[in-house]
Protein backbone atom coordinates (compact mmCIF):
# COMPACT_ATOMS: atom_id res chain seq x y z
CA UNK A 1 0.00 0.00 0.00
CA UNK A 2 1.35 3.42 -0.93
CA UNK A 3 1.60 6.25 1.59
CA UNK A 4 -1.24 8.09 -0.16
CA UNK A 5 -3.42 4.97 -0.07
CA UNK A 6 -2.72 4.54 3.66
CA UNK A 7 -3.76 8.15 4.34
CA UNK A 8 -6.91 7.74 2.25
CA UNK A 9 -7.74 4.46 3.97
CA UNK A 10 -7.52 6.23 7.34
CA UNK A 11 -9.77 9.07 6.18
CA UNK A 12 -12.40 6.68 4.79
CA UNK A 13 -12.45 4.44 7.86
CA UNK A 14 -12.52 7.29 10.37
CA UNK A 15 -15.38 9.14 8.67
CA UNK A 16 -18.53 8.58 10.68
CA UNK A 17 -21.95 10.19 10.56
CA UNK A 18 -21.84 12.70 13.40
CA UNK A 19 -25.10 13.19 15.32
CA UNK A 20 -23.93 15.78 17.88
CA UNK A 21 -21.40 18.56 17.27
CA UNK A 22 -19.26 20.49 19.74
CA UNK A 23 -20.48 24.07 20.12
CA UNK A 24 -17.34 25.21 21.98
CA UNK A 25 -14.47 23.97 19.83
CA UNK A 26 -13.06 26.31 17.16
CA UNK A 27 -14.43 25.80 13.68
CA UNK A 28 -12.74 26.99 10.48
CA UNK A 29 -15.39 27.89 7.94
CA UNK A 30 -12.70 28.06 5.27
CA UNK A 31 -12.43 24.26 5.56
CA UNK A 32 -16.00 24.07 4.26
CA UNK A 33 -15.15 26.35 1.36
CA UNK A 34 -12.02 24.35 0.49
CA UNK A 35 -14.01 21.12 0.67
CA UNK A 36 -16.68 22.47 -1.66
CA UNK A 37 -13.96 23.50 -4.08
CA UNK A 38 -12.73 19.90 -4.00
CA UNK A 39 -16.29 18.62 -4.43
CA UNK A 40 -16.39 20.47 -7.75
CA UNK A 41 -13.79 17.98 -9.00
CA UNK A 42 -16.00 14.97 -8.32
CA UNK A 43 -16.75 12.80 -11.35
CA UNK A 44 -20.12 13.46 -12.95
CA UNK A 45 -22.15 12.47 -15.98
CA UNK A 46 -20.71 13.90 -19.22
CA UNK A 47 -19.00 16.63 -17.17
CA UNK A 48 -22.31 18.49 -17.15
CA UNK A 49 -21.90 19.37 -13.46
CA UNK A 50 -25.64 19.61 -12.77
CA UNK A 51 -25.15 20.64 -9.15
CA UNK A 52 -25.10 23.64 -6.86
CA UNK A 53 -23.89 23.83 -3.24
CA UNK A 54 -25.43 26.19 -0.69
CA UNK A 55 -23.73 26.96 2.63
CA UNK A 56 -26.05 27.76 5.54
CA UNK A 57 -23.99 29.64 8.14
CA UNK A 58 -26.54 31.90 9.85
CA UNK A 59 -27.48 30.28 13.24
CA UNK A 60 -31.10 31.39 12.82
CA UNK A 61 -31.35 29.78 9.39
CA UNK A 62 -29.73 26.63 10.77
CA UNK A 63 -32.45 26.53 13.45
CA UNK A 64 -35.19 26.79 10.84
CA UNK A 65 -33.71 24.10 8.60
CA UNK A 66 -33.09 21.89 11.64
CA UNK A 67 -36.79 22.20 12.42
CA UNK A 68 -37.58 21.16 8.84
CA UNK A 69 -35.08 18.31 9.24
CA UNK A 70 -37.28 16.65 11.85
CA UNK A 71 -35.33 18.50 14.56
CA UNK A 72 -32.61 15.86 14.43
CA UNK A 73 -29.57 16.67 16.54
CA UNK A 74 -27.21 16.36 13.57
CA UNK A 75 -28.85 19.46 12.12
CA UNK A 76 -29.70 21.22 15.38
CA UNK A 77 -26.12 21.21 16.71
CA UNK A 78 -24.36 21.78 13.36
CA UNK A 79 -21.98 24.67 12.91
CA UNK A 80 -22.84 24.79 9.22
CA UNK A 81 -25.24 23.05 6.86
CA UNK A 82 -24.52 22.48 3.19
CA UNK A 83 -27.44 21.86 0.85
CA UNK A 84 -26.54 19.88 -2.27
CA UNK A 85 -28.96 20.76 -5.02
CA UNK A 86 -29.76 19.34 -8.46
CA UNK A 87 -30.68 22.33 -10.66
CA UNK A 88 -31.70 20.47 -13.80
CA UNK A 89 -32.74 23.69 -15.55
CA UNK A 90 -29.08 24.79 -15.87
CA UNK A 91 -28.31 22.08 -18.44
CA UNK A 92 -28.17 24.55 -21.36
CA UNK A 93 -25.75 26.78 -19.49
CA UNK A 94 -23.53 23.83 -18.53
CA UNK A 95 -23.59 22.40 -22.06
CA UNK A 96 -22.58 25.79 -23.48
CA UNK A 97 -19.76 26.11 -20.93
CA UNK A 98 -18.39 22.73 -22.06
CA UNK A 99 -18.80 23.69 -25.72
CA UNK A 100 -16.96 27.00 -25.19
CA UNK A 101 -14.17 25.25 -23.27
CA UNK A 102 -13.49 22.73 -26.02
CA UNK A 103 -13.95 25.24 -28.83
CA UNK A 104 -11.30 27.42 -27.17
CA UNK A 105 -9.03 24.37 -27.02
CA UNK A 106 -9.44 24.17 -30.80
CA UNK A 107 -8.54 27.89 -31.10
CA UNK A 108 -12.18 28.71 -31.97
CA UNK A 109 -11.63 27.18 -35.39
CA UNK A 110 -14.82 27.05 -37.53
CA UNK A 111 -16.58 23.70 -37.20
CA UNK A 112 -16.15 22.72 -40.85
CA UNK A 113 -12.37 23.07 -40.50
CA UNK A 114 -12.08 20.76 -37.52
CA UNK A 115 -11.34 17.03 -37.57
CA UNK A 116 -14.26 14.59 -37.40
CA UNK A 117 -13.38 13.78 -33.79
CA UNK A 118 -13.29 17.44 -32.77
CA UNK A 119 -16.60 18.10 -34.50
CA UNK A 120 -18.18 15.18 -32.66
CA UNK A 121 -17.04 16.56 -29.32
CA UNK A 122 -18.47 20.00 -30.03
CA UNK A 123 -21.75 18.59 -31.38
CA UNK A 124 -21.99 16.45 -28.24
CA UNK A 125 -22.45 19.63 -26.20
CA UNK A 126 -24.19 21.81 -28.79
CA UNK A 127 -26.80 19.22 -29.82
CA UNK A 128 -26.78 15.88 -27.99
CA UNK A 129 -26.61 17.07 -24.37
CA UNK A 130 -29.33 19.75 -24.75
CA UNK A 131 -31.55 17.18 -26.46
CA UNK A 132 -30.76 14.54 -23.80
CA UNK A 133 -31.51 16.82 -20.85
CA UNK A 134 -34.57 18.56 -22.30
CA UNK A 135 -37.75 17.64 -20.45
CA UNK A 136 -41.34 18.77 -20.89
CA UNK A 137 -43.96 18.74 -18.15
CA UNK A 138 -45.57 15.50 -19.33
CA UNK A 139 -42.37 13.56 -20.09
CA UNK A 140 -43.27 13.19 -23.77
CA UNK A 141 -39.72 13.99 -24.89
CA UNK A 142 -38.45 11.17 -22.69
CA UNK A 143 -40.97 8.73 -24.15
CA UNK A 144 -39.89 9.67 -27.69
CA UNK A 145 -36.24 9.15 -26.72
CA UNK A 146 -37.13 5.74 -25.26
CA UNK A 147 -38.77 4.71 -28.54
CA UNK A 148 -35.76 5.89 -30.57
CA UNK A 149 -33.39 4.06 -28.23
CA UNK A 150 -35.50 0.90 -28.36
CA UNK A 151 -35.37 0.85 -32.15
CA UNK A 152 -31.64 1.62 -32.21
CA UNK A 153 -30.96 -1.22 -29.75
CA UNK A 154 -31.84 -3.73 -32.46
CA UNK A 155 -28.57 -2.95 -34.24
CA UNK A 156 -26.19 -1.71 -31.52
CA UNK A 157 -25.67 -1.18 -27.78
CA UNK A 158 -27.49 1.90 -26.48
CA UNK A 159 -27.89 3.98 -23.34
CA UNK A 160 -31.38 3.18 -22.06
CA UNK A 161 -31.56 5.85 -19.33
CA UNK A 162 -33.19 8.64 -21.34
CA UNK A 163 -36.61 9.16 -19.76
CA UNK A 164 -37.57 11.97 -17.38
CA UNK A 165 -37.22 9.71 -14.33
CA UNK A 166 -33.93 8.31 -15.66
CA UNK A 167 -32.47 11.83 -15.94
CA UNK A 168 -33.40 12.56 -12.33
CA UNK A 169 -31.42 9.53 -11.22
CA UNK A 170 -28.43 10.50 -13.41
CA UNK A 171 -28.33 14.02 -11.96
CA UNK A 172 -28.72 12.85 -8.37
CA UNK A 173 -25.95 10.28 -8.76
CA UNK A 174 -23.57 13.03 -9.86
CA UNK A 175 -24.60 15.29 -6.96
CA UNK A 176 -24.11 12.39 -4.52
CA UNK A 177 -20.56 11.88 -5.81
CA UNK A 178 -19.86 15.56 -5.07
CA UNK A 179 -21.40 15.20 -1.60
CA UNK A 180 -19.21 12.20 -0.79
CA UNK A 181 -16.12 14.07 -1.99
CA UNK A 182 -17.10 16.95 0.30
CA UNK A 183 -17.50 14.68 3.33
CA UNK A 184 -14.16 12.95 2.81
CA UNK A 185 -12.50 16.34 2.39
CA UNK A 186 -14.04 17.59 5.64
CA UNK A 187 -12.76 14.47 7.39
CA UNK A 188 -9.28 15.22 6.04
CA UNK A 189 -9.67 18.79 7.35
CA UNK A 190 -10.35 17.41 10.82
CA UNK A 191 -14.12 17.95 10.95
CA UNK A 192 -17.12 15.66 11.09
CA UNK A 193 -20.17 15.50 8.83
CA UNK A 194 -23.54 13.84 8.59
CA UNK A 195 -25.50 13.36 5.35
CA UNK A 196 -29.21 13.84 5.99
CA UNK A 197 -32.14 12.70 3.88
CA UNK A 198 -34.74 13.08 6.60
CA UNK A 199 -36.09 16.56 5.88
CA UNK A 200 -39.17 18.27 4.48
CA UNK A 201 -37.88 19.08 1.01
CA UNK A 202 -40.89 21.26 0.14
CA UNK A 203 -40.45 23.51 3.18
CA UNK A 204 -36.65 23.69 2.79
CA UNK A 205 -36.99 24.62 -0.89
CA UNK A 206 -39.55 27.26 -0.07
CA UNK A 207 -37.49 28.67 2.80
CA UNK A 208 -34.32 28.90 0.70
CA UNK A 209 -36.31 30.28 -2.24
CA UNK A 210 -35.18 27.63 -4.71
CA UNK A 211 -36.89 27.49 -8.13
CA UNK A 212 -39.60 24.85 -8.37
CA UNK A 213 -37.52 22.68 -10.73
CA UNK A 214 -34.60 22.46 -8.30
CA UNK A 215 -34.33 19.26 -6.27
CA UNK A 216 -32.44 18.79 -3.03
CA UNK A 217 -30.09 15.84 -3.19
CA UNK A 218 -29.15 15.89 0.49
CA UNK A 219 -28.29 18.22 3.36
CA UNK A 220 -24.93 17.71 5.06
CA UNK A 221 -24.25 19.04 8.53
CA UNK A 222 -20.70 19.69 9.63
CA UNK A 223 -18.60 20.87 12.57
CA UNK A 224 -16.23 19.62 15.26
CA UNK A 225 -17.31 16.14 16.31
CA UNK A 226 -17.97 14.73 19.78
CA UNK A 227 -17.75 11.27 21.30
CA UNK A 228 -21.46 11.32 22.11
CA UNK A 229 -22.19 12.12 18.47
CA UNK A 230 -21.13 8.61 17.42
CA UNK A 231 -23.87 6.37 18.71
CA UNK A 232 -22.19 2.96 18.39
CA UNK A 233 -19.28 1.12 16.84
CA UNK A 234 -19.30 0.96 13.07
CA UNK A 235 -21.12 -1.91 11.40
CA UNK A 236 -20.74 -3.12 7.83
CA UNK A 237 -21.96 -6.42 6.38
CA UNK A 238 -19.23 -8.90 5.53
CA UNK A 239 -17.40 -8.12 2.30
CA UNK A 240 -18.30 -11.57 0.98
CA UNK A 241 -21.88 -10.28 0.65
CA UNK A 242 -20.81 -7.20 -1.29
CA UNK A 243 -17.62 -7.74 -3.30
CA UNK A 244 -17.84 -10.16 -6.23
CA UNK A 245 -15.74 -11.10 -9.24
CA UNK A 246 -17.19 -12.29 -12.54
Amino acid sequence: MTESAAIFDKIVRERRSMRVYDANKPFDGEAVYRSLQRAMYAPNSSNMQIWEFYRITDPEKIKVIAKYSMNQSAARTARELVVFVVPRSVYKKRAKANFDFHHARYNNTPLNELSAREQRRLKYYSHLMPMYYFQDWFGIAGIIRKIVVGISSIWRPVVWQVSKSDLRVVCHKSAALAAQTFMLSMQAEGYATCPMEGFDSVRVKRYLNFPSNYEINMIISCGPGTQEGIYHEQFRVDESEVIFTK
